[in-house]
């Protein structure tokens, strides 16, 4: 007996219900980047290793699928590698293409690679699968959708308070209350992380700090020392586990303790900037909140971050994120090239609005009516009616076998089908239709405009 077939851990397989919700999201999403002038452009699901690699930390590149080379890909491998078992050597003689890890580096590659065809500032977006070889976990993934919007060509931090209404824009349409945006930017850790004399230790200090919410203070203490920050160094640190106020609080709190830092006074200035010129223009459902934990472990944000927690009632880890990226295209040899860009989490978006029941009930509309056949003639009449329904934006269709008639009425009602169509003898001679309401059990007879007319109406 054959085994049961089964998918990869980490992967899915979606039932129409849950592709019609999925498509609703990005709908929502795609027309809202429009709105904001964004461009859609697409890139390979795999890129050259060396696209992917080294970009994203050490954490990062260590969750990169490889893909193995064609044919004999052990004919060409290091042979001392291999009797060695050294696995991170050998990895690059047998594999020189990865799946990508996220849309923001294909980006980049894409802009370097097509720099003569693009009017700057460039703003674009993408809707793509990315793969991460991730422990899999509620919310967490090793295939799932990004929806990215990015502009680069600008250092204007107009384009941080526009990602930030955008953020708000696409939640309040998705009827999402409570998001919080949470923003911090990269030089405010980097004078943090001066002024208490770690400087060295940048990527570690941000890398651990990163983690407060889900290891807690105590945790990303024990890391930062694993790491080599001193406890000295960390005893300097400590405000920033408890730090509270509103945002102009906490803004001139850092700015008197990133004085003697000139890194750290631009990243509070620019902090201002964006956050002063948000509440202006004001948000209609989102929060925004300051948050100095929030470091994201990515290695080439240099600006504002940004990540996105979902209302306080869903247990569940960040729904959006992203930053100011000064130099990206700079490993790709294009320099001072300046961009930020935002993502939302599609799949843990949909999680959240399905524990919250904020699908719409006409998301997962099916078809309108379900034509019984009755043979070959009554099927052809049916479809010549059936073809009119559809030009007018009708969801209707022809059961396809002259099959006893409980078992066509039982398809209907399984598949969630409102009305049945009863063409029969009796209504092709009167230029009629017999229209079932499957839920009440009512039945009328009506000529073709009133049951397009009924339908339209459901």
């Amino acid at each position: 007996m054959a085994s049961k077939p089964s998918i990869p851990k980490g992967t899915r397989d979606f039932s129409p219900t849950e592709v019609a919700k999925r498509h609703y999201i990005m709908q929502i999403i795609r027309s809202n980047f429009e709105k904001f002038g964004f461009q859609p452009i697409e890139t390979p699901s795999f890129e050259n290793s060396d696209t992917l690699m080294g970009k994203y930390g050490e954490e990062g590149d260590r969750l990169i699928f490889k893909i193995l080379n064609s044919g004999d890909y052990l004919a060409k491998a290091n042979a001392a590698h291999l009797e060695n078992k050294d696995s991170i050597k050998l990895t690059s003689s047998i594999s020189e293409k990865a799946l990508r890890y996220d849309l923001t580096v294909p980006f980049a590659r894409y802009v370097v690679q097509h720099q003569n065809e693009i009017e700057f500032p460039f703003k674009r977006y993408q809707i793509q699968p990315v793969w991460r070889a991730d422990r899999p976990q509620k919310g967490r993934f090793r295939e799932f959708f990004q929806c990215d919007a990015d502009v680069v060509g600008s250092a204007s931090l107009w384009q941080e308070v526009e990602l930030v209404q955008l953020y708000d824009t696409v939640f309040t349409a998705l009827g999402l209350k409570g998001v919080t945006v949470k923003i911090n930017n990269r030089k405010i850790l980097s004078g943090i992380a001066e002024v208490i004399g770690a400087s060295d230790k940048l990527i570690d200090f941000t890398v651990a700090l990163d983690k407060l919410d889900k290891i807690g203070e105590d945790g990303v203490k024990k890391e930062m020392i694993e790491k080599g920050i001193s406890q000295d160094a960390i005893q300097k640190v400590q405000p920033l586990f408890h730090f509270t106020g509103t945002i102009s609080e906490k803004i001139e709190k850092l700015s008197q303790l990133l004085a003697s830092s000139d890194e750290g006074t631009k990243g509070v200035a620019e902090l201002r900037f964006i956050c002063e010129n948000s509440a202006k223009l004001g948000l209609s459902t989102a929060i925004l909140d300051l948050d100095v934990t929030l470091a994201r472990g990515l290695n080439y944000y240099t600006g504002a971050i940004f990540e996105v927690a979902p209302p306080q009632s869903v247990a569940m880890g960040s729904i959006g994120g992203g930053g100011r990226y000064d130099d990206l295209t700079g490993i790709f040899g294009l320099k001072n090239m300046s961009g930020v860009g935002i993502s939302f989490g599609l799949d843990r978006i949909y999680l959240v609005l399905e524990e919250l029941q904020l699908f719409p009930e006409t998301v997962t509309a099916t078809t309108q009516a379900l034509f019984i056949n009755y043979g070959d003639a009554e099927a052809l009449y049916a479809m010549q009616a059936m073809q009119l329904l559809r030009q007018a934006g009708i969801k209707v269709e022809l059961y396809p076998d002259n099959a006893k008639m409980a078992k066509q009425f039982q398809h209907a009602d399984r598949r969630g089908i409102p009305y049945a169509v009863i063409a029969a003898e009796t209504e092709i001679a009167t230029k009629s239709f017999a229209l079932k309401n499957l839920a009440t059990g009512a039945q009328i007879v009506v000529d073709f405009e009133c049951l397009k007319a009924v339908l339209l109406q459901n």
